[in-house]
């Protein structure tokens, strides 16, 4: 099932709720939340606090994406404010296995994201212990990026790969510049979920960009 997931990064901080409401009633499957600390990516966002005030409002599944540095640290902090999937970065993480054992320990969907600098061989040794995988389609930090092209061989390869290993099950999600006229060679490529921020938040009808890409992806 392809999935759609808007990226709050991009929402409208002072009418929060509502743009939640907004995605959730035009068929969005999960929220998208990144987490940045200014170390690990040169922006700050959000924290534990305000997820747990989005997870009060919010009834489809929290998906968070963990762009900080000893992500490890903060696992128990984002599950028990409410996240549904915690996602680290393997560049943050030198012990990523202890890492993502925490996670599945907590009963979260456990994920590992990788930049477009990271060969996909960084995350081959921990195929078993992952349920999703994060590609990065744009360098982290700053929402209404374009999409990097290159990506597409990236999401093909990383396909083979799950194949190989008997791993095919692993969720694939992309994240940055996925846009209406981008979703469909980025799904034909073997993606899962689709991240985006400005491409939904962005438009004059949020809600009408979703319905269309839904459609898209059949």
């Amino acid at each position: 099932m392809k999935k759609i997931a808007p990226s709050l990064l991009s929402a409208d901080f002072s009418n929060l709720e509502r743009d939640i409401k907004m995605v959730e009633s035009a068929g969005a499957h999960l929220l998208h939340i990144d987490v940045m600390d200014r170390h690990f990516v040169p922006n700050i966002t959000m924290g534990p606090v305000v997820v747990k005030a989005i997870r009060k409002v919010a009834s489809i599944p929290l998906d968070v994406h963990l762009m900080i540095e000893n992500p490890g640290d903060y696992v128990d902090a984002f599950v028990d404010a409410g996240a549904d999937y915690v996602t680290i970065h393997v560049e943050a993480a030198p012990h990523l296995h202890r890492v993502l054992q925490k996670i599945r320990a907590r009963g979260v969907k456990t994920g590992v994201s990788l930049n477009p600098h990271t060969p996909l061989s960084s995350i081959e040794e921990v195929l078993d212990d992952l349920d999703l995988i994060l590609i990065m389609s744009v360098n982290p930090g700053f929402g209404g990026q374009g999409f990097i092209t290159n990506t597409l061989n990236k999401l093909r390869r990383l396909k083979k790969m799950l194949v190989a290993h008997n791993a095919d099950h692993i969720e694939v999600e992309v994240d940055g510049g996925i846009k209406l006229d981008n979703i469909k060679e980025v799904s034909d490529a073997g993606t899962d979920i689709f991240v985006s921020g400005s491409g939904i938040f962005g438009v004059k009808d949020p809600v009408n960009e979703i319905k269309e890409m839904l459609s898209i992806l059949g």
